[in-house]
């Protein structure tokens, strides 16, 4: 009874949060978009919403931890594992811009959809080989214009615990534009909303930031080994967090 009870405040906290921020992050995005053609500005005020409702949320406890990024407008190609959609709300306290490559559905959903688009995210419909090649270029995009972009090479949640093979679409395109990959590993957010249920579970979860892995030099046919390194760091960075937490 206490989760239901806690589960309904948290969507009704999540939802308000989501509601009085929509003003307030057109207002930012009108402000600031004729100077700012990456939204890096708009873009951040729409991770602070996830912030607010995380701390909002007495079942979640998140924290961030690992690399510190120095300079937050040196633009990366960020790679996580995929535990849930709470990986969204926990990888979002992380202090720079990235612009998240997300399932085009989610950009339909009312008020969310909307922010997501203000902010400047990336949509795609994975099964369709159009939308993911535009989806690319407008990455290509943000990156140029001095924007890290955040992408689960998983493509889906993993249902076991166990990382599922990662694709090389995210390894291609740093490799392509010659930034770095920056690893993420994330523990803890499996249970913090079940999958197909509306109440969220207690969650002590983290990110960690992995050293950022260059890819000069490289090419197209070093994609593999790029896209297999960055798996087995997070893998063993993952089991480590697991030994600790």
């Amino acid at each position: 009874m206490l989760q239901r009870v806690l589960s309904v405040w948290a969507w009704i906290s999540s939802s308000l949060v989501a509601l009085l921020w929509l003003p307030w992050l057109g207002l930012v995005f009108a402000l600031t978009a004729p100077f700012d053609p990456g939204r890096y500005t708009a873009g951040r005020w729409f991770r602070r919403a996830a912030m607010v409702a995380v701390a909002l949320n007495p079942l979640w406890s998140f924290r961030t931890s690992g690399v510190r990024i120095r300079d937050p407008r040196r633009p990366y190609v960020a790679v996580s594992n995929h535990e849930s959609m709470a990986d969204i709300f926990l990888i979002s306290h992380l202090p720079w811009e990235m612009k998240w490559l997300a399932k085009e559905s989610l950009f339909r959903v009312p008020v969310l959809g909307w922010m997501m688009r203000l902010a400047g995210d990336v949509a795609v419909r994975r099964t369709d080989r159009s939308s993911r090649a535009e989806a690319l270029a407008e990455c290509r995009d943000r990156l140029r214009k001095g924007v890290s972009v955040m992408i689960f090479p998983e493509g889906t949640r993993s249902r076991t615990g166990e990382l599922l093979p990662f694709r090389d679409g995210a390894f291609r395109l740093a490799v392509e534009a010659g930034v770095p990959i920056l690893p993420l590993a994330v523990v803890g957010t499996r249970d913090a909303i079940a999958s197909g249920s509306f109440l969220f579970g207690r969650a002590r979860a983290e990110v960690r930031v992995l050293p950022p892995i260059p890819t000069e030099g490289l090419t197209v046919s070093d994609v593999a080994a790029l896209r297999e390194r960055v798996r087995r760091e997070i893998t063993a960075a993952r089991a480590e967090m697991l030994r600790t937490n």
